[in-house]
């Protein structure tokens, strides 16, 4: 079975990817696993007040990655794996990768202008050592035009 793995933010993009993969997977039998990624804070505060931070961060993406999950659900009766991970996105991605190597495709949506983001940066840089392919769903796709591409 395949397992398409998109990671999951609150930019519009992020939301093409994952229509992307849940398009492929249909398509193809497979399921999709959705990552959503947590930053880790780049300053310290008082210990509960940093700590309330972090928690309220990772409360947002669990939320986002649920409603995410709920409408590829609603769609195509499916429900993605979820996992919410707190770090710095290219180490959580290559950390998820090496634990899940069912994995057949990294999804990412790059941005609609601009620099693509520093994941795509990253990845499409790093592609050779990748443990699984790496699909670019480009930002400007509509939705009906993802439909027809998967």
């Amino acid at each position: 079975m395949r397992v398409y793995l998109a990671i999951i933010d609150e930019t519009e993009e992020a939301h093409l990817a994952l229509r992307f993969a849940a398009r492929r997977a249909a398509d193809t039998g497979g399921s999709v696993h959705i990552l959503a990624l947590v930053p880790r804070q780049q300053f310290n505060a008082f210990g509960g007040v940093q700590a309330t931070i972090e928690e309220e961060a990772r409360d947002r993406a669990e939320v986002m990655a649920h409603s995410a999950a709920g409408e590829l659900f609603s769609e195509s009766g499916r429900m993605p794996q979820i996992a919410v991970r707190v770090g710095e996105g290219v180490a959580v991605i290559n950390e998820y990768l090496d634990q899940h190597p069912e994995v057949a495709a990294l999804v990412l949506g790059s941005a609609k202008e601009g620099n693509p983001g520093p994941l795509i940066s990253h990845f499409s840089a790093h592609s050779s050592s990748l443990k699984c392919p790496l699909f670019i769903v480009p930002g400007g796709l509509s939705a009906e035009r993802i439909d027809e591409l998967s």
